[in-house]
């Protein structure tokens, strides 16, 4: 079942998720739940709160070469991280119609436990590095726009709430 996607401005954004104590069908469930909502939206990764729900979960899914890949994080927590950074241009599907370049470390390894509850860990770089760190944001009340300056940032924020403003006129 497709879960409804949370869109900004909403004090989801801010709050922290609450880390999943058993992983059992019921977490399954949101999981599921949430791959269903990310195809549907053509994204390439949620946080839980993205979809409305409190509870540490990303997942992800690059479908490189049209092939899908899906990874389910629990808990995930980044161990390490490079001193190399990159930069990407970065969006989400929370906040439609915007879009920010923001540099994060190129490389990082990640423990988290999978949709078996078993204890995982990936090193990852290049945009899956960044999509990792930007889908764990959500989990910790942040968002891409909390990486940019603040005058950046409220020049994107005034281009969203102008654009949302428009297509809530038509």
């Amino acid at each position: 079942m497709s879960l409804p996607l949370v869109i900004a401005p909403n004090p989801i954004f801010k709050q922290k998720a609450d880390m999943v104590s058993v992983v059992d069908e019921s977490v399954r469930e949101i999981i599921s739940d949430m791959f269903v909502t990310l195809y549907a939206e053509k994204g390439l990764g949620l946080g839980a709160n993205m979809v409305g729900v409190l509870k540490q979960i990303i997942v992800i899914d690059l479908v490189e070469g049209g092939v899908r890949a899906p990874i389910a994080m629990i808990n995930p927590e980044i161990l390490s991280v490079s001193t190399e950074v990159q930069t990407f241009n970065e969006a989400s599907l929370s906040f439609p119609g915007i879009a920010a370049d923001i540099t994060r470390p190129s490389e990082i390894s990640v423990q988290y436990l999978d949709e078996e509850g078993d204890q995982q860990i990936l090193e990852a770089s290049g945009f899956l590095a960044t999509v990792i760190q930007h889908e764990m944001d959500y989990l910790q009340g942040r968002t891409f726009l909390d990486h940019l300056s603040r005058t950046k940032r409220d020049t994107v924020v005034r281009k969203y709430q102008k654009l949302r403003k428009h297509l809530s006129n038509s």
